[in-house]
């Protein structure tokens, strides 16, 4: 069998803010999450908020995969809260990466 592997990164999404910046929406500094393949995970007791989540959640499939170094998504790792009154944003980093196979990620057959 030809090798079906394919490498996503693994995520860290974490809240970053000015210092001493009053922070409007639920997050506080340092809050996280990772992305490893295609789940989310939160600390123990850690919430997050859904329009934060929202914000982030569409860029984060192409963070996962390697870009071009020229390519914007290689270099833009932050985005905005989506309340326009909070400072804070949302840091996307890309951790080790992951190897994983088309065979064990989809019923759709690779065509020949």
């Amino acid at each position: 069998m030809a090798d079906d592997s394919f490498e996503l990164y693994d995520l860290k999404v974490e809240v970053v803010a000015p210092p001493g910046a009053k922070i409007w929406c639920s997050a506080q500094v340092g809050d996280w999450f990772e992305l490893r393949g295609e789940n989310l995970f939160l600390p123990p007791g850690q919430g997050f908020s859904i329009y934060s989540l929202a914000a982030v959640l569409p860029l984060l499939a192409a963070k996962q995969r390697v870009t071009d170094a020229n390519d914007w998504m290689s270099t833009d790792a932050e985005v905005a809260c989506p309340d326009p009154n909070c400072p804070s944003r949302l840091r996307i980093t890309r951790l080790g990466a992951r190897r994983f196979r088309h065979s064990e990620t989809t019923a759709v057959q690779k065509p020949d």
